[in-house]
Protein backbone atom coordinates (compact mmCIF):
# COMPACT_ATOMS: atom_id res chain seq x y z
CA UNK A 1 0.00 0.00 0.00
CA UNK A 2 1.21 3.23 -0.84
CA UNK A 3 2.07 6.60 1.57
CA UNK A 4 -0.89 7.93 0.06
CA UNK A 5 -3.23 5.21 0.44
CA UNK A 6 -2.30 4.40 3.79
CA UNK A 7 -2.83 8.39 5.17
CA UNK A 8 -5.87 8.23 3.06
CA UNK A 9 -7.21 4.81 5.17
CA UNK A 10 -6.36 6.39 8.74
CA UNK A 11 -8.27 9.61 8.06
CA UNK A 12 -11.13 7.11 7.33
CA UNK A 13 -10.54 4.98 9.92
CA UNK A 14 -10.48 7.93 12.47
CA UNK A 15 -13.87 8.43 11.80
CA UNK A 16 -14.62 4.88 13.31
CA UNK A 17 -13.69 5.78 16.61
CA UNK A 18 -16.24 4.88 19.04
CA UNK A 19 -14.91 7.40 21.82
CA UNK A 20 -13.95 11.04 21.73
CA UNK A 21 -10.15 11.24 21.97
CA UNK A 22 -9.25 14.42 24.06
CA UNK A 23 -9.54 18.12 22.55
CA UNK A 24 -5.40 17.91 22.82
CA UNK A 25 -5.43 14.59 20.58
CA UNK A 26 -7.65 15.90 18.20
CA UNK A 27 -6.28 18.86 17.84
CA UNK A 28 -2.41 17.01 17.18
CA UNK A 29 -4.79 14.94 14.71
CA UNK A 30 -5.77 17.87 13.04
CA UNK A 31 -2.54 19.98 12.78
CA UNK A 32 -0.97 16.71 11.10
CA UNK A 33 -3.47 16.61 8.93
CA UNK A 34 -3.82 20.31 7.62
CA UNK A 35 0.14 19.71 7.11
CA UNK A 36 -0.10 16.77 5.09
CA UNK A 37 -2.57 17.84 2.70
CA UNK A 38 -1.94 21.81 2.36
CA UNK A 39 1.70 22.36 3.82
CA UNK A 40 2.89 24.73 5.66
CA UNK A 41 -0.30 27.30 7.11
CA UNK A 42 -1.15 29.53 4.68
CA UNK A 43 -3.60 31.36 6.11
CA UNK A 44 -3.80 34.25 8.83
CA UNK A 45 -4.14 33.80 12.41
CA UNK A 46 -7.49 34.26 13.47
CA UNK A 47 -8.95 37.04 15.81
CA UNK A 48 -8.97 36.67 20.06
CA UNK A 49 -12.83 35.97 19.94
CA UNK A 50 -12.54 32.72 17.47
CA UNK A 51 -10.37 30.34 20.61
CA UNK A 52 -11.05 26.95 18.76
CA UNK A 53 -9.92 28.27 15.30
CA UNK A 54 -6.73 30.32 17.26
CA UNK A 55 -5.75 27.23 18.98
CA UNK A 56 -6.16 24.69 15.73
CA UNK A 57 -4.32 27.37 13.46
CA UNK A 58 -1.52 27.27 16.44
CA UNK A 59 -1.04 23.93 16.42
CA UNK A 60 -1.10 23.55 12.66
CA UNK A 61 1.59 26.43 12.86
CA UNK A 62 3.59 24.38 15.08
CA UNK A 63 4.05 21.84 11.81
CA UNK A 64 5.80 24.71 10.10
CA UNK A 65 8.51 22.85 7.94
CA UNK A 66 7.35 19.43 8.22
CA UNK A 67 6.98 17.89 4.91
CA UNK A 68 4.13 16.54 3.46
CA UNK A 69 5.23 12.89 3.80
CA UNK A 70 6.69 13.21 7.15
CA UNK A 71 3.59 14.74 8.02
CA UNK A 72 1.76 12.02 6.66
CA UNK A 73 3.73 9.13 8.32
CA UNK A 74 2.90 10.89 11.53
CA UNK A 75 -1.04 11.29 11.46
CA UNK A 76 -1.01 7.66 10.26
CA UNK A 77 1.60 6.47 13.57
CA UNK A 78 -0.95 8.99 15.63
CA UNK A 79 -3.79 7.79 14.31
CA UNK A 80 -3.39 3.99 15.15
CA UNK A 81 -1.90 5.34 18.27
CA UNK A 82 -5.81 6.38 18.86
CA UNK A 83 -7.43 3.36 16.85
CA UNK A 84 -5.74 1.40 19.77
CA UNK A 85 -6.97 3.44 22.69
CA UNK A 86 -10.49 4.77 21.47
CA UNK A 87 -11.90 2.01 19.39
Amino acid sequence: MSLDQEFEQAAEDIKSLTKRPSDDELLELYALFKQATVGDVNTGRPGMLDLKGKAKWDRWNSKKGISKDDAKKSYIAYAMGLLATYK
